[in-house]
């Protein structure tokens, strides 16, 4: 298994570098966002761990650009940032994971277990429902053909429906297959992330997709 290590900090990239190697995986280093994008570019990694505060590009554009050119490799963010704000930005760009500095290698290391797993056992990357298609691989959304812009976690919400299409989820439900780590904000978060989507992706169409259950959750499917 292959990884990518992006941190600027020298002595603690090759720490990290050697833990991982102890571990038994692959692991190619380099020290800013822009080189990053070149490794990513020439191989193929099973999960890449990105520093923010870099010179000439930092994490937080880098894994930006990963997105927008359709490079689904699973990233966690290891940095020093730990506002909640920074959380959520890494997350919304597209980032996998976030763990803050200092941190636990061993945290670390079930950390790329979790997000390796997931990765390697998906068994197909699109999803229907109706005429909605949800390719996660190329990190994209259309409806009756017309494409969905959307943020990352507006995408993770509807991912977590999709693949759930037909059965009733929870708020907590989606709160823990979506916020993968301890949410700090309003208890309200999911309902404003299906306002969002119903905006984007019903909207504009006569047949309904989003449904809500009252007192239980919501639900995606095609029907009335």
């Amino acid at each position: 298994m292959r990884i990518l290590v992006v941190e600027d900090e020298r002595d603690l990239n090759r720490i990290i570098v050697k833990r991982l190697t102890a571990a038994r995986y692959s692991v190619d280093a380099c020290y800013d966002g822009l080189e990053a994008l070149d490794y990513l570019a020439g191989a193929d990694y099973d999960a890449a761990i990105f520093d923010v505060m870099m010179p000439r590009m930092d994490g937080f554009e880098a894994v930006r650009r990963m997105r927008e050119r359709g490079d689904a490799t699973p990233v966690l963010f290891l940095t020093a940032r730990d506002a909640v704000s920074d959380r959520v930005a890494g997350l919304d760009l597209g980032a996998n994971d976030y763990l803050v500095k200092p941190f636990s290698f061993d945290e670390l290391l079930a950390r790329i277990r979790v997000m390796t797993r997931k990765s390697a056992g998906a068994s197909t990357s699109v999803y229907t429902c109706g005429d909605l298609t949800l390719d996660e691989a190329s990190h994209t959304v259309t409806r009756a053909g017309q494409k969905i812009e959307l943020s990352a976690k507006e995408f993770g919400v509807l991912d977590c429906l999709i693949r759930n299409k037909g059965s009733v989820l929870s708020r907590e439900t989606i709160e823990n297959n979506v916020w993968n780590y301890d949410w700090e904000g309003g208890t309200n978060v999911v309902d404003v992330y299906m306002s969002y989507l119903r905006r984007k992706l019903d909207a504009d169409f006569e047949k309904k997709l989003i449904h809500t259950v009252r007192g239980v959750g919501w639900v995606l499917r095609d029907e009335a």
